[in-house]
């Protein structure tokens, strides 16, 4: 069997057409914003419109960067051994195991390969990934140990656009002329109101903005009570198909700022909203080997 050294995931057809779509809806909101409202009475000509297309563009960019981090990085993706490996010295009595217990890593009859602690195998990658939260079609990527964090940031972000978009659209309703100039009142009447097109694209963004601020924030919630219980979704139906809520040989549980920081790296809280590794996790590049630490 050839080498595999970590890498990009697994392409489907299902994820590259969920990419197409995000960036269109993404592509669309910003149009709507710059085009049909920031361009309207209510904003036009006052220093608000400015500032909404800068404020808006930046969470824009910050979630594209985001996005293209937890898309292109490696989710932690198990070494393929250059060779066959001898499965046998795992079952075997004889005291090949060092101190630290390696009862944890398992064999993965797909990747012919060990398997280490709380990793799983992606039927759509086809690989085997570090502590695997899920395999996500909006990434068309696997959310595992090393690219979670850009995951959680680009549903942060998402979420902010579209709560910023809709107040933007609801404020362009509320208040569709500029008050401070009455003048401009004239020909407005009603401002957005009569014209349709203006209409239909800010309802179609509200609808948007509403439907995947409701989608992120659900599984924003549910990353983040993954973390601090340090349990990741396949765990947790793992547990309860297996009823083992409470397991003897359970892994000891880590204060919550320490999961946190786990996944968000070590340094300053405020780097945590940034898709850059201000501070790698274990205060280095992780190393990750195809074999459990025997002493041979």
């Amino acid at each position: 069997m050839g080498a595999a050294g970590p890498g990009r995931c697994g392409r489907d057809p299902c994820g590259a057409l969920c990419l197409l779509l995000t960036y269109l809806s993404v592509g669309y909101a910003d149009y709507v914003i710059l085009t049909h409202i920031l361009l309207q009475p209510g904003f036009r000509g006052s220093l608000w419109c400015p500032f909404h297309a800068v404020m808006f563009n930046l969470i824009v960019l910050l979630l594209l960067a985001c996005h293209t981090r937890a898309v292109f990085a490696d989710p932690g993706m198990v070494p393929l051994p250059d060779t066959a490996i001898d499965f046998s010295d795992l079952r075997s009595n004889t005291p090949h195991k060092s101190e630290r217990s390696n009862e944890d890593w398992t064999v993965c009859n797909r990747c012919e390969t060990y398997r280490p602690p709380r990793a799983h195998h992606c039927r759509i990658c086809h690989r085997c990934i570090r502590r695997m939260d899920h395999h996500c079609p909006w990434i068309n990527n696997c959310v595992g140990e090393l690219n979670q964090k850009y995951f959680i940031q680009f549903l942060f972000y998402t979420g902010l656009a579209s709560l910023y978009a809709m107040g933007l659209v609801l404020t362009t309703w509320l208040w569709p002329v500029d008050r401070s100039f009455p003048g401009k009142m004239e020909g407005v009447a009603g401002g957005i109101s009569n014209n349709h097109v203006q209409m239909a694209h800010c309802i179609v963004l509200l609808v948007e903005s509403i439907l995947f601020g409701v989608f992120v924030t659900v599984i924003f919630y549910d990353q983040v009570v993954s973390i601090i219980t340090d349990e990741t979704p396949i765990e947790q139906l793992r547990n309860r198909l297996l009823k083992e809520a409470r397991r003897e040989v359970a892994h000891t549980r880590k204060p919550k700022i320490a999961l946190l920081r786990e996944v968000f790296g070590r340094g300053f809280v405020i780097c945590w909203f940034f898709p850059c590794n201000c501070s790698p996790p274990s205060g280095g590049a992780p190393a990750y080997s195809y074999l459990p630490n025997y002493d041979v």
